[in-house]
């Protein structure tokens, strides 16, 4: 379009063939700068379509054009640059770049070299294996063998003493007190589990008269005679072993002697010697003390290992009246009744003497008719008595019973049942 015209002198024009390129090149650097900021700015380059590129591309042609009219040597060397020039293209897509963008972080994560502060590079030190992992495992090898180890020891010393078997024939023999039953039993067992302990076990029988807490007492000491030597078997009868007019320091040395006398011989068979003391209400209150100053948990270490069972009517009175005013509710049969009768019976225990405040109370409720009737079962056939159902009612019906609802409970518990089948 733009014709050199004949009039302009030779110098403007030669002025003009040297400063036409070099305003070309400016121009193309400029925009190619221009261009570059907005990518950089946006960070990720959108698609142009295939005509704004063509257009582009025409664009440049004709600049490129324009500029070989005055200097060819000039165009040649710009479209030659043009064609091989791999800075800045209008073709790359989204696609390439994310890309490309993903292979340098793969590239710069599995670099381990580290530019310092002094524009030096160096390597990463090479990962070493700890040793301190392998004896982490060991020790933690060893601390499982040894707790293994000590669940067996456990294991053995309960079956030394046959807790189960024990379970079993309390069950069966013991009517009406199976919260008890199971109780007792879990005390047990637990102190049981090992030789060494920090205090000894002090288990409260509380109860009405005739509801089974003697006969526990009997069970329990028939079946550690059986499982034990005798020698560490102690059944203790306030009105045997210490009736009216003997001195009540007479038999607190007595009783302080054996029990001294049987932990000191237990502890040296590694055995836990067992005290059974029946008719604990009828007890002076200087061998109350004595007791109390047995089962303090600051003593010599045979005297931690013993178990104490406690027999007596304290708080009967406070069992009977909770049972007849909340058997209708079910009270009983649920841990809420339960912690409600113990909030009861320890306060009447404590008032008598603190030694009940290191006890595990267990009360013993009323018995029901059925129960009694299962009493005479009992006891006939121990005495090789034909079992006639009627003629049991018919005993049972003698006695007399506290009526709540559709329920009746036994005044006497079995107390009367020996007495009425030998009659």
């Amino acid at each position: 379009e733009e014709v050199a015209d004949a009039g302009i002198p030779a110098a403007s024009r030669k002025m003009a063939s040297l400063s036409s390129p070099l305003r070309a090149i400016i121009r193309l650097r400029r925009r190619y700068r221009v261009q570059k900021k907005g990518r950089l700015h946006l960070q990720l380059p959108r698609e142009k379509s295939a005509e704004i590129v063509h257009t582009r591309l025409l664009q440049r042609q004709l600049s490129l054009n324009r500029t070989g009219m005055y200097s060819p040597s000039m165009s040649f060397f710009n479209q030659t640059s043009f064609e091989s020039s791999q800075y800045f293209t209008f073709d790359t897509s989204v696609e390439q770049y994310a890309m490309k963008k993903c292979r340098r972080k793969k590239s710069r994560r599995k670099s381990r070299m580290v530019l310092y502060p002094d524009k030096t590079k160096r390597y990463l030190p090479a990962e070493e294996k700890s040793k301190a992992k392998r004896c982490l495992f060991l020790l933690m090898a060893i601390i499982f063998f040894q707790i293994l180890n000590a669940i067996e020891n456990l294991d053995d010393n309960l079956q030394k003493y046959d807790l189960d078997g024990l379970e079993k024939t309390m069950h069966r023999e013991v009517f009406g007190q199976k919260a008890a039953v199971e109780s007792i039993v879990e005390l047990l067992k637990d102190y049981l589990a090992t030789h060494i302990h920090n205090k000894p076990l002090v288990i409260s029988l509380n109860g009405p008269t005739g509801v089974g807490k003697s006969h526990v007492g009997w069970l329990l000491a028939k079946h550690f005679r059986s499982v034990m030597d005798n020698d560490f078997v102690l059944q203790y009868f306030v009105m045997h072993h210490c009736p009216n007019g003997v001195a009540p320091l007479t038999c607190e040395i007595d009783l302080s002697k054996k029990i001294s006398d049987m932990v000191t011989r237990a502890e040296i068979e590694e055995k836990t010697p067992l005290f059974i003391l029946d008719e604990v209400e009828l007890m002076s209150p200087v061998l109350l003390d004595t007791l109390s100053r047995f089962f303090e948990p600051n003593q010599t270490n045979e005297f931690l290992n013993a178990i104490y069972i406690l027999i007596s009517n304290i708080g009967g009175g406070e069992i009977t009246r909770f049972v007849i005013q909340n058997e209708s509710a079910e009270l009983l049969h649920q841990p809420r009744g339960a912690e409600e009768l113990l909030s009861i019976i320890q306060p009447v225990l404590r008032n008598v003497h603190p030694l009940w405040k290191t006890a595990d109370i267990i009360p013993f409720v009323l018995l029901e008719k059925t129960h009694i009737i299962s009493c005479f079962l009992e006891q006939m056939r121990r005495e090789g008595l034909y079992p006639d159902q009627k003629h049991i009612e018919h005993l049972a019906n003698q006695l007399s019973y506290y009526t709540t609802g559709d329920k009746q409970y036994s005044r006497m518990g079995c107390k009367q049942v020996v007495a009425k089948v030998n009659l």
